[in-house]
């Protein structure tokens, strides 16, 4: 199973739909991250749901979900780009008792947070932590903004994070031939599917789930992990310290390290680093 996004439509119905099946991103996401499975579901049903939103960015630009909680899980965060790069962590209490996204976030909040190349000052809005489950959380969000009945279905483990999307449309004006009980159709069938089907490539999945409907599935896009390291914005935010601070800064602890959270990449620099930032302004001889 490659890393896809792909789209598809009910041909006889007013009904669109998408798949997101993640696998080498997804691992590449929580490696060496240690997350018990409860988080691990967690954070892979929100990687799915927020590559399914962020598909829909039309220019270039970031949407992520920021969720912070009381909970076991105090923080969690996704983001994905117009291109489908995706990046995401969470922290947590090492041991777990509970297993429920409820109990997991606790008395939390989710923001979404849409940050595009052309304007100056992102987009944020709350999302009501609504529900027993992400899906749940989410399909109340996107039946509230969106004005249309939506369903999600999402699974995640250690190997893969995947969802599916169902979205009933707005009725065509003047076509009397739609199917009035299509939606309740597709919404039954989709719920038959078992986690392991999941693995199977999209058009079989389709195929299986919906076998009497004419379905048509578009072009697949790929989604990758990316989280490269960026030592020079480290060094600008070391520089932006000012030479005393980070002298001291070496003189106690004898080298500096920072640790990027969202991409569990750590950065250590030595005493040479003062040099590098600050170098001595050459004397003027007169």
């Amino acid at each position: 199973m490659s890393d896809t996004f792909q789209r598809f439509i009910f041909e006889k119905l007013d009904i669109r739909g998408a798949i997101v099946q993640l696998e080498t991103s997804w691992q590449g996401m929580q490696h060496g991250r240690a997350y018990a499975l409860p988080v691990l579901e967690l954070l892979g049903q929100t990687t799915a749901v927020t590559t399914l939103i962020g598909s829909q960015l039309k220019t270039p630009g970031r949407l992520t979900f920021q969720l912070q909680g009381e909970g076991p899980v105090s923080l969690l965060v996704v983001d994905c780009d117009e291109q489908l790069r995706l990046r995401g962590m969470a922290k947590a209490d090492p041991i777990l008792t509970q297993t429920s996204a409820p109990e997991l976030i606790g008395d939390g909040r989710l923001l979404l947070t849409l940050q595009t190349n052309d304007s100056r000052k992102p987009y944020q809005s709350f999302v009501p932590i609504e529900g027993d489950s992400i899906s749940a959380i989410f399909e109340n969000y996107l039946a509230m903004s969106e004005q249309q009945p939506t369903r999600l279905f999402l699974f995640a483990d250690g190997d893969r994070a995947c969802g599916l999307f169902l979205q009933k449309l707005p009725e065509t004006p003047g076509n009397h031939e739609r199917d009035e009980d299509g939606w309740n159709r597709v919404q039954q069938l989709a719920a038959t599917m078992r986690p392991d089907e999941f693995y199977l490539p999209a058009e079989e999945l389709l195929h299986r789930l919906f076998a009497e409907e004419d379905v048509r599935l578009f072009e697949a896009h790929p989604v990758v992990y990316h989280c490269p390291r960026d030592e020079e914005k480290v060094r600008g935010a070391l520089l932006s310290l000012g030479r005393d601070e980070v002298q001291a800064i070496l003189d106690e602890h004898g080298e500096i390290r920072v640790h990027d959270d969202i991409c569990n990449h750590e950065y250590v620099f030595g005493e040479e680093v003062l040099d590098e930032l600050f170098p001595a302004t050459p004397r003027r001889l007169h």
